[in-house]
């Protein structure tokens, strides 16, 4: 898609692009959503840029500023909103991003057309943030409520994926009262909820795992343990899911440290560029086979999971076998680098998440069966409480 006027939302209201939020990835959600507001910008479109605090806060910043504007907590000239839940979102009646101080002291909604969210982990990946968006009649680009909560659930996912037959590697809660776990160690300890190799430990035994549900903080909502395999290295690929579903090519990414047990945080991030930045072999250098079962599963796992948007399913393997590992419903820079092998500019990335709101919005709520025919019938409910 070319980034020009005559785009069917060009010239309509604003596009709100959301980032930050009480996560940990919050400085992660940051780069990516400036990012997505520059490139939005630059093709001409009218970008509100809407930053969540770590508080919980909301508010409206320029959409032209650079990362270390937030390096300090909140920039300066933030304008504070709200986010309102009811009719009329959108339409400057008092629903969705709702900006106070406005002539007579009214309040006056911020009326996107759609929210590109950009938020990583927290409420702003795991259903939260949709639901509330549902609840004002705002579309947004990126998962249901339903399929966030899904994705940021490695307890879940992994009971869905094994569910499914697909290969994966065992799973289980872990406890303070575990004995056996089905499989021997070493293990790998993740937080049950979150994602970015936040939190991640690789432990020689179960009792080491259990003293870590006492010291890391990041697994005070919930911890999953699996078995850690040294052999093992990750692939990743994109999906997309407007107008059709579709694959990027497969990456490798590249551990910045010789002799790191996982992909870390700073692999990931550390260069200022969030995920774009980070080393890779794209397309990776796989076997024909290899990368023929990776996509295999992955289109299956698009239909399993609910994937909407531009999602991205990491995988590991020791170069013969793969083993689904998780979905990020709303990965680092929004996926847009995978996008090489068939070539999709960022904007038409964009473009797709964005025309996907609108026009299959991630919300259905209807009422059909409430005909009333129930409450004309029932007895008297004064009656039954006496």
């Amino acid at each position: 898609m070319s980034p020009n006027q005559d785009h069917p939302y060009a010239s309509a209201k604003t596009l709100a692009v959301v980032f930050g939020g009480p996560s940990p990835e919050h400085d992660v959600s940051i780069l990516t959503g400036l990012q997505a507001a520059h490139e939005l910008e630059r093709a001409g479109r009218e970008v509100a840029a809407v930053y969540w605090t770590k508080a919980g806060q909301w508010y409206l910043v320029d959409h032209g500023l650079e990362a270390a504007a937030f390096a300090e907590g909140l920039p300066r000239g933030s304008r504070e909103l709200e986010l309102v839940a009811g009719t009329g979102a959108g339409t400057g009646a008092g629903s969705g991003f709702v900006r106070s101080g406005g002539r007579m002291g009214r309040s006056k909604a911020l009326g996107p057309l759609v929210v590109v969210n950009c938020c990583h982990g927290g409420p702003g990946e795991d259903g939260s943030l949709q639901g509330a968006l549902d609840m004002a009649g705002v579309p947004y680009t990126g998962p249901s409520a339903s399929g966030a909560a899904l994705g940021m659930d490695k307890l879940a996912f992994g009971a869905l994926v094994a569910s499914a037959g697909l290969p994966t590697l065992a799973r289980s809660s872990l406890v303070e009262d575990a004995i056996s776990l089905g499989f021997d160690g070493p293990f790998i300890v993740k937080p049950r909820y979150g994602g970015s190799s936040i939190g991640i430990d690789v432990v020689a035994d179960l009792q080491t795992a259990k003293a870590r549900l006492a010291t890391n903080p990041h697994l005070r909502q919930g911890a999953v343990i699996e078995p850690y395999r040294e052999d093992l290295f990750d692939l990743n690929i994109g999906i997309r899911t407007w107008p059709t579903v579709e694959l990027s090519a497969i990456e490798r990414p590249l551990r910045r440290r010789e002799g790191a047990e996982i992909l870390g945080y700073q692999d990931k991030y550390v260069g200022g560029e969030g995920m774009a930045g980070a080393p890779r072999q794209l397309p990776a250098e796989i076997s024909p086979s290899l990368a023929a079962s990776l996509r295999d599963i992955s289109l299956e796992l698009a239909k399993l999971a609910v994937l909407r948007g531009a999602a991205r399913v990491d995988f590991l393997s020791d170069g013969t076998d793969l083993f689904v590992n998780e979905v990020n419903t709303i990965p680092g820079s929004l996926g847009r680098y995978l996008w090489v092998d068939p070539p999709l500019s960022f904007i038409g990335l964009l473009d797709a998440m964005i025309e996907e709101a609108l026009d299959s919005p991630a919300a259905h709520h209807f009422a059909v069966g409430a005909d009333g025919s129930l409450l004309r019938n029932a007895d008297s409910i004064a009656s039954k409480l006496a």
